[in-house]
């Protein structure tokens, strides 16, 4: 048989690696379909000649862009079985990326532990980007319920490594290119706020939100080559545990970064994430809100240009956040659907 299936759980060992296929380059119209899905308006990656009175050789790729492409390249070898992307941790963002580069990705598995269900079993993976040049981009850890082919097969189970509880703040400089801020202009940024104007935390309710449309969801996951069968078959997943097709996480993520604009307008690199769980499925015709909790700030070594906002963000399924759902305990709230933990620059 010459099409592939993918990999089951018991199909994966401790140590084994894959380079995954279809190296992609990153195109302007790549840029502009994310642009279209998203709507993000950070003004860095929006803006040639805003980034570029800042020191880039133009504007560089949405960050989330760069993730979603590099994750989407794993999912063949990893999570074509999946029943979902379960978290994350460890992930840096070690380069801008700009139209014309060409991404491909590796990955090593990191841990095995197989469900008492015996059906399906949790895989943990490190995964990296890497441009034409050989240059790292992107460097993360996720875990991923994965079907098993047979749930009478023995698996081999392995815990994987501790990840550390946060990047490091020393590691995030190589995110951005030292920049020249006097020329950052605030008015066309979109927001006054500084660095130094917000306080460790302090709560913010992104106010608006984005109904996910079915159609859209299965864009975002083409873009991505992402060929996940829990985002496109109906036919299967209607037989499945939501009888319906999920929505792709970093869906989920990237409008929720979007969103996050209103309130966030000059956190214009997402540096690293520190942790992250999908809280609950999503799927189409529900409404993503969002907020965001300051954690910690962080001055970075020999960067007088940008400092670094540690940011809890929230995101619910048809529930505004003026009240901050999930702020104790985002389990205790039905209506969250993410709590993610990562670093951002801004202007000092």
């Amino acid at each position: 048989m010459k099409s592939q299936p993918g990999n089951f759980f018991e199909d994966f060992r401790l140590g084994a690696t894959f380079a995954h296929a279809t190296p992609r380059t990153i195109t302007s119209g790549d840029v502009a379909v994310s642009q279209a899905l998203y709507g993000a308006r950070f003004a860095v990656q929006s803006s040639d000649v805003f980034a570029r009175a800042l020191g880039y050789p133009r504007a560089p790729v949405d960050d989330l862009l760069v993730f979603n492409v590099v994750f989407g390249k794993s999912v063949p070898d990893i999570s074509l079985n999946a029943v979902a992307n379960l978290g994350y941790a460890a992930c840096r963002f070690l380069a801008p990326v700009y139209p014309g580069d060409t991404l491909d990705a590796r990955s090593e598995i990191l841990g095995l532990r197989e469900n008492s269900n015996g059906k399906t079993g949790v895989v943990h993976v490190r995964t990296r980007g890497f441009n034409q040049a050989g240059t790292p981009v992107l460097d993360y850890v996720r875990w991923v319920m994965v079907r098993k082919r047979d749930a009478r097969a023995r698996v081999v189970e392995a815990p994987p490594p501790p990840q550390p509880a946060a990047v490091e703040p020393q590691a995030l400089a190589q995110a951005c290119p030292p920049l020249t801020i006097a020329a950052y202009d605030f008015a066309l940024a979109g927001s006054a706020y500084r660095f130094d104007d917000y306080a460790v935390g302090e709560r913010i309710d992104h106010v608006d939100g984005v109904t996910v449309e079915e159609a859209e969801h299965q864009m975002a996951a083409r873009l991505y080559q992402n060929t996940a069968r829990v985002h496109f078959n109906q036919h299967t997943e209607s037989a499945g545990r939501f009888g319906r097709r999920l929505v792709y996480g970093g869906h989920v993520i990237a409008i929720a970064r979007a969103l996050s604009f209103n309130g966030l307008g000059n956190a214009f690199h997402v540096a690293a994430i520190n942790g992250g769980r999908h809280v609950a499925p999503l799927f189409a015709g529900r409404t993503v809100y969002a907020w965001s909790e300051v954690l910690a700030k962080a001055q970075l070594p020999r960067r007088g240009d940008v400092g670094a906002l540690r940011l809890r963000t929230v995101a619910t399924s048809d529930q505004p956040c003026a009240d901050f759902p999930g702020a104790t305990d985002s389990g205790a709230s039905p209506a969250v659907v993410l709590d993610l933990d990562y670093w951002v620059l801004m202007p000092r």
